[in-house]
């Protein structure tokens, strides 16, 4: 029995010894080898970033499906944010740039007065819209502009009676106008569906707000209204004036006829006048 058990012992020690270059292959590859060890440590970590970077893509389609599905209107949201931040290139310049000053004068129509000059390098067209169609008219209601072009247009407001008998002079009104403008192509004629049918190429220069002047009272507001009403009005009787015609000026047949027959008439009386005379 003890011999079977020293041949164990010796078998299991020889066993040892067979397994043993290769437990020390495979721990030096572990540890002598460290260029392998640390390529497959870098490869992992490669892969592992890899793996890290799909996870965010994945994460963000899935967030822009989900944008997508609440509406789709994120993107049309930030861009519509972002021009609405950037200043606004103004193709017309007003005077009175913000307000429209009436006189005050219940139960009746007043009227008002802005000066529309293109400071752009296009033609222009413009055209008033306000919160009171029923009350509120403006001659002319739009028109267009050259470049450097200028006109006055007079604004038509009817004043209500107040109802606390209280004047609101030097105070606005709810009453607003907007003046929007567009660039057109020269010789093209206004119409006013010009604006719908370019929508997206119209831009609002101004909102004119109503303030009411008392009329009894003098103030530089109210002198610069007078003459520029005195100025719209004149502007008005030019465009209804026929254009001169400059070129030579032809006289018809009927005319030169007529013209002979009154001479001829004329001589004939002096010579019946001359014949009393000598008789």
């Amino acid at each position: 029995m003890a011999i079977i058990r020293e041949e164990s012992e010796f078998d299991g020690k020889i066993w040892s010894l067979c397994r043993m270059p290769f437990w020390q292959s495979s721990a030096g590859g572990g540890g002598g080898g460290g260029g392998g060890g640390s390529s497959s440590s870098s490869s992992q970590n490669l892969h592992n970033h890899q793996q890290q970077q799909q996870l965010n893509q994945q994460q963000q389609q899935q967030h822009g499906e989900r944008t997508s599905s609440n509406g789709g209107h994120s993107i049309n949201t930030v861009s519509s944010v972002a021009r609405s931040l950037l200043p606004t290139r103004r193709r017309l310049r007003l005077d009175p740039a913000t307000k429209l000053y009436f006189p005050y004068e219940p139960g009746k129509q007043v009227r008002s007065a802005v000066r529309i000059k293109n400071i752009s390098r296009s033609h222009v067209a413009f055209k008033f819209q306000t919160t009171a169609p029923k009350s509120c008219f403006m001659r002319p209601p739009g028109g267009i502009l050259a470049p450097g072009e200028s006109t006055i247009a007079t604004v038509f407001k009817f004043v209500e009676h107040p109802e606390n008998n209280e004047k609101p002079v030097n105070q606005k009104s709810k009453v607003k106008f907007k003046i929007m403008s567009l660039k057109v192509k020269a010789g093209i004629d206004y119409v006013p569906e010009l604006f719908d049918e370019q929508k997206d190429q119209v831009a609002v220069e101004q909102i004119l707000r109503v303030v009411f002047l008392d009329a009894e009272r003098p103030s530089p507001a109210m002198e610069k209204l007078k003459r520029q009403l005195a100025e719209a009005e004149a502007a008005l009787e030019a465009r209804k004036k026929p254009p001169e015609d400059t070129g030579p000026r032809v006289v018809g047949e009927g005319l030169v006829i007529d013209e002979w027959k009154e001479r001829r008439e004329r001589y004939l009386a002096r010579q019946q006048v001359e014949g009393v005379d000598s008789v």
